[in-house]
């Protein structure tokens, strides 16, 4: 996929309507807390946790709605379920595969929603496995303005696979998933703070761009209230 392409699957709440704001910082409050009842409610500890408060952060999400989702997690705060993760594998419109990340309540609902959009845009939602082989799991982190070099000496030993350049003066950290607090500490014991960090799905051999159709149902997806991110075999248009 295009170097940074996947630092903008969450679109940016500046300046956008109060409930394109609201539908953001839902997202943005499930991956804390779902960060949070996996590993615990402290981000010094907890990685995934304190990449998911600087994405918060990142977008203006007022500080008592974090300290919310961060307390739903702990279960501190009664009511509600808790929140899984899962991911949907299907294809769009002339093959293109999808890997769906979701986070929801409410399993049989989200299913159910997600199936009826792949139908719609002319796709089909495929079994567990069935796409997840064109797929490689991987931690990426963003850094800007640092040195490709030192910050590949930085993370060599802590288990990084890659360091490559992502536009813009960007450089872009790549490990396997059971590196990543390792890869993370390592960037952070010399100074070099990322900008983003996250878990990916690449495609492991890029198509070429996209059906109109294909981009059509991404988006649809991606603006579905329990969908985090939506990973294509392909190149977007």
């Amino acid at each position: 996929m295009a170097g940074h392409s996947h630092w903008s699957k969450i679109k940016r709440a500046k300046g956008a309507s109060d409930v394109k704001r609201g539908a953001l910082f839902s997202k943005l409050a499930k991956e804390i807390t779902v960060a949070t009842q996996l590993s615990g409610g402290d981000p010094n500890f907890n990685p995934r946790l304190r990449t998911a408060i600087a994405a918060a952060r990142a977008e203006s999400m007022p500080v008592d709605k974090i300290e919310r989702a961060i307390k739903k997690g702990t279960g501190e705060l009664g009511g509600g379920g808790t929140i899984e993760e899962i991911t949907y594998e299907g294809y769009a419109p002339g093959g293109t595969a999808l890997m769906v990340e979701t986070q929801t309540d409410n399993k049989n609902r989200t299913a159910a929603e997600i199936r009826h959009l792949f139908t719609k845009h002319g796709g089909n939602l495929a079994g567990s496995n069935s796409v997840a082989w064109m797929f490689r799991r991987k931690g990426v982190f963003l850094l800007e303005n640092a040195n490709p070099d030192a910050v590949l000496d930085a993370t060599l030993e802590a288990g990084a696979d890659d360091v490559r350049p992502a536009g813009d003066n960007s450089t872009e950290v790549v490990c396997p998933p059971d590196r990543f607090d390792a890869v993370d500490k390592a960037l952070r014991g010399k100074a070099m703070i990322p900008t983003a960090s996250r878990f990916i799905y690449e495609p492991e051999n890029p198509a070429p761009a996209s059906e109109p159709e294909t981009s059509a149902l991404i988006e649809e997806l991606e603006e579905h209230d329990d969908v985090q991110n939506v990973w294509p075999s392909c190149e977007l248009r």
